[in-house]
């Protein structure tokens, strides 16, 4: 497993790729209701015109059973299921209406919980300042074991769910995406190659929100209606040791 780590050079992520659909309160519950509203108020996010990604360094990689995620201090810290692609041929300029060819550039599927600073993140984006840091501290990607092809015959007809201490926070279906993997890679490879190893996050559904130590998260995926036993993640979350603490900027 460590080998997904040492095989990616870069992990880009697609963000505000999901449409925003009332959850039902007898599925989800009030709590992730409330959360989805909060996170939306809180990054005052619109629906973007196209894709927008950003980057997450491979040292962030969490493999499975190396926990726990380690909280920073003073950091507010949030969790975002997504589906992950690991890409396993160079990709440039794909034509965004080549299906087939973007399937075809994936290795492998992976669950993964992009984990965010959110006050970091907040703060740079009211300063207009990059906000790498608040993506990218070690353990900030916990991943789950490598999904075949084979076991997701169609990428947008998956769905991902995360539990926080039991309670159901997020579940949606990858359906939701307001752009599809196909364009998601093309926009992507037009402003840089895609390599072998890397990997692609594809957005999170509603329902983000905040963790704190000895918190423990739950994510699955689900095909049909059945949990793919390699694509779950369960772990703990752990206050961090070490110089770093959060400071305005």
């Amino acid at each position: 497993m460590a080998s997904i780590r040492a095989n990616c050079r870069k992990i880009v992520c697609i963000g505000r790729n999901y449409a925003y659909v009332r959850p039902n309160p007898e599925y989800i519950g009030n709590l992730a209701e409330k959360a989805s509203r909060d996170h939306i108020t809180e990054l005052n996010n619109a629906r973007p015109k196209q894709p927008f990604f950003f980057l997450k360094p491979p040292s962030s990689i969490l493999p499975p059973g190396q926990g726990p995620i380690l909280r920073p201090r003073g950091t507010r810290l949030h969790y975002e299921v997504e589906l992950g692609l690991v890409i396993g041929k160079i990709v440039r300029d794909l034509d965004p209406e080549d299906h087939e060819g973007a399937l075809n550039v994936i290795h492998s599927y992976i669950l993964a919980i992009d984990m965010t600073a959110r006050n970091v993140q907040d703060e740079a984006k009211r300063k207009g300042l990059p906000w790498s840091i608040a993506k990218g501290f070690d353990t900030f990607l916990p991943i789950s074991l490598p999904i075949s092809k084979s076991r997701i015959p169609d990428p947008h007809d998956v769905d991902l769910s995360l539990s926080v201490g039991g309670e159901l926070r997020q579940a949606d279906s990858t359906g939701l995406m307001l752009f599809r993997i196909p364009r998601q890679l093309a926009d992507i490879s037009r402003v840089m190659t895609l390599e072998p190893g890397d990997i692609v996050l594809t957005g999170t559904p509603k329902g983000v929100g905040e963790v704190k130590e000895r918190d423990i998260m739950k994510a699955t995926i689900a095909v049909r209606g059945e949990e793919l036993e390699e694509g779950t993640i369960q772990i703990e979350v752990k206050d961090r040791e070490g110089r770093y603490e959060f400071n305005e900027t």
